[in-house]
């Protein structure tokens, strides 16, 4: 499929995500797996801001850049940091030279990376976090590829503020915080069932996100039944949907 007609596709699947009760872990998932399949870029990642006003990932679209990007928060330096505090894309062309973040850019570049770019998830002057796009080869990205990003971040964004348009502004921080939080608890789903079900750790995500979507879950109320031990993960690894 061309990237236009793609792009199309991901903008009217994300507004079906739109509902009542919709799933904001998912629809940045879904968003972050189609930068790479969309984009000329390697990883993407989205950080969201909690109510302490730290960054926290929300979703990668590989266990290894969830990896890097856990470190950037760690180390408190890095792409996702600075375009959060300015609220303005930042880019670095060549990891290899960077003197910018002396901490951040040796795990990048052990991981693969060798330029990223990072661009905000803002409205109207508030800046709720950040969308990482990482790179395999030295450049800045096209012109292009920044513009449909950052319209991807764009829609992210209004989905997330203006999810219910009465609600008022202390529930949206609510709604920001039940997304943090429904990552602990998925990622602790995740590791019950790379240790039961012998999966690692992208193959247990992928069976979290298989099994809402069969049983039209949410993935917070799977992975919770995963840690009480309701739902026993005894089928074999379940490849990635397409999506």
């Amino acid at each position: 499929m061309a990237r236009e007609g793609l792009l199309a596709r991901t903008f009217v699947e994300l507004a079906d995500t739109l509902v009542d009760d919709f799933d904001v872990v998912e629809l940045l998932t879904l968003l972050a797996h189609r930068c790479v399949e969309m984009l000329d870029v390697a990883a993407a990642g989205l950080m969201l801001v909690s109510a302490e006003g730290d960054l926290r990932v929300v979703a990668s679209s590989s266990e290894e850049m969830r990896l890097v990007e856990l470190f950037e928060i760690q180390a408190q330096e890095g792409p996702c940091p600075d375009c959060y505090r300015t609220g303005q894309a930042t880019q670095h062309g060549d990891l290899a030279r960077d003197v910018q973040w002396p901490l951040f850019g040796p795990v990048a570049l052990q991981a693969g990376f060798r330029s990223v770019t990072a661009l905000p998830m803002r409205l109207r002057g508030v800046t709720i976090g950040a969308l990482n796009l990482f790179r395999t080869q030295n450049g800045a990205m096209e012109e292009s590829d920044i513009v449909a990003a950052q319209a991807l971040a764009d829609v992210a964004t209004i989905a997330i503020l203006q999810h219910r348009a009465a609600i008022q502004a202390h529930l949206v921080v609510d709604q920001l915080n039940h997304a943090l939080n429904s990552r602990v608890m998925i990622e602790q789903a995740k590791g019950i069932l790379a240790e039961r079900a012998g999966l690692d750790m992208e193959g247990a995500f992928a069976w979290l996100r298989k099994h809402a979507r069969d049983h039209n879950q949410l993935l917070v109320d799977v992975a919770e039944s995963i840690v009480r031990g309701d739902l026993a993960p005894t089928a074999p690894p379940i490849p990635e949907p397409s999506l």
